[in-house]
């Protein structure tokens, strides 16, 4: 069988080592399989924080455009932007101009989210940031079926001010 083989002790010997020899590259194998599974970790830890920093600032830069919306083009008179039901039960009193500056704060807000997340993220640096436009997308949509907003602005709003926004996010943050 095994002619270079005197005795039965070096054929022990040599089987014994044979196993030391696959032991130690198992055990080599799984080491690096932990490193990598630490470093991507990692990557995922920020990944996740990526879409949460994306979301609460993009969330922040919205608010912050809705807020000066007033002081940047008036409403119209009576109405108080600080009560729903206010804005509800006088929006046929808002004119196209009124509808901009709601436009761009989404469209801004899911712009600056997305490019922070597509920036911040790890890796899939795009899924991410249509994440955002997708997250952002779901309060437009609510949104939409809260106020009695025209036909036309929904779909302007809905069509153009997120997903294909957040995409251009991802663009930029790219370079």
């Amino acid at each position: 069988m095994w002619l270079w083989l005197q005795n039965k002790n070096e054929i022990d010997k040599f089987k014994l080592n044979t196993k030391c020899k696959a032991l130690a590259n198992y055990k080599i194998k799984k080491y690096l399989y932990l490193i990598s599974q630490r470093i991507n970790m990692k990557g995922i830890l920020k990944n996740i924080l990526a879409v949460i920093v994306g979301l609460f600032i993009g969330g922040a830069a919205n608010m912050g455009i809705v807020m000066l919306s007033g002081s940047i083009i008036p409403l119209p008179e009576g109405i108080d932007p600080t009560d729903m039901e206010s804005i509800t039960s006088n929006f046929h009193l808002y004119q196209p101009k009124h509808f901009l500056i709601p436009f761009l704060a989404h469209a801004l807000g899911t712009l600056i989210g997305a490019f922070l997340t597509a920036k911040i993220a790890a890796t899939h640096q795009m899924k991410f940031a249509l994440v955002i436009g997708v997250f952002f997308l779901i309060g437009g949509i609510q949104m939409a079926s809260l106020l009695p907003a025209p036909i036309w602005f929904d779909i302007i709003d809905l069509g153009f001010a997120y997903i294909p926004i957040s995409f251009l996010g991802y663009k930029l943050a790219k370079g």
